[in-house]
């Protein structure tokens, strides 16, 4: 039998309100232009200079993607044997903490391959191909390769964004600390790839709303019903371990 999503408690409600709010103001972040504009920052009519730069090809792109696959498959194997944090979450809570993060990630792989944009670099301004076309118009291609929309770099650290709901069960403060890290990780992933060239600043906050969003959806289905929840904000940051 299906389960109803959670809808009743008030910190779902809040965070319901509070999700809707980022959506209208990455919608008005769409609609400013502001994209291009922080594009020519970094690029130049012969390309990126950024593009090949040893940090952030090995570190920031490469060594932080494998380190982010490394820490899911810790995340599974956590399930079985936990350490930390972990131990005080039951089997499932574990189980729905791993499958939020892996799942975070192929919903973003499958919007990326599914999209028609292509990167900054790819477009003529910048020395490629590509026009710039908006990635909300479906089915119109750029010119260019695609397949850009939204920034799957960022996903390696926002994926984890949703842990956040099954850590505030047992630690609201480590779920704060969890959540802020995730989010602070998946800016600098995806600044470091704006500055190369790979994407838009857009596509880095969709990014983050999608992770969120999936996260949030997962909770709402998966959660248990009549768990006493700590409302976000101050409060919560003054709660107790």
């Amino acid at each position: 039998m299906t389960r109803a999503p959670n809808l009743s408690n008030p910190s779902n409600i809040r965070l319901g309100g509070w999700t809707l709010l980022a959506l209208v103001l990455l919608l008005a972040w769409d609609a400013t232009g502001g994209d291009l504009a922080l594009a020519r920052l970094a690029g130049t009519p012969m390309g990126f200079p950024w593009r090949d730069n040893a940090f952030l090809v090995r570190v920031m792109h490469e060594a932080a993607k494998n380190l982010s696959w490394l820490c899911v498959i810790a995340l599974f194997a956590a399930i079985r044997w936990p350490l930390g944090i972990l131990r005080r979450l039951p089997v499932r809570a574990r189980a729905q903490l791993a499958f939020t993060v892996l799942l975070s990630v192929i919903a973003i792989s499958l919007l990326k391959h599914a999209s028609h944009t292509s990167c900054p670099w790819d477009l003529k301004e910048f020395g490629g191909v590509a026009s710039h076309v908006s990635h909300w118009a479906w089915k119109v291609y750029d010119g260019g390769p695609g397949g850009c929309f939204p920034a799957g770099h960022a996903s390696a650290a926002f994926a984890y964004a949703g842990g956040f709901f099954v850590l505030r069960r047992v630690s609201p403060r480590g779920a704060i600390a969890w959540l802020c890290v995730s989010l602070a990780a998946g800016l600098m992933l995806g600044v470091s790839q704006q500055l190369r060239g790979a994407h838009y600043m857009s596509h880095t906050l969709w990014t983050a709303w999608i992770c969120w969003t999936v996260g949030f959806a997962i909770e709402l289905i998966a959660a248990p019903r009549g768990t006493p929840l700590p409302a976000p904000g101050p409060a919560a940051l003054h709660a107790g371990p």
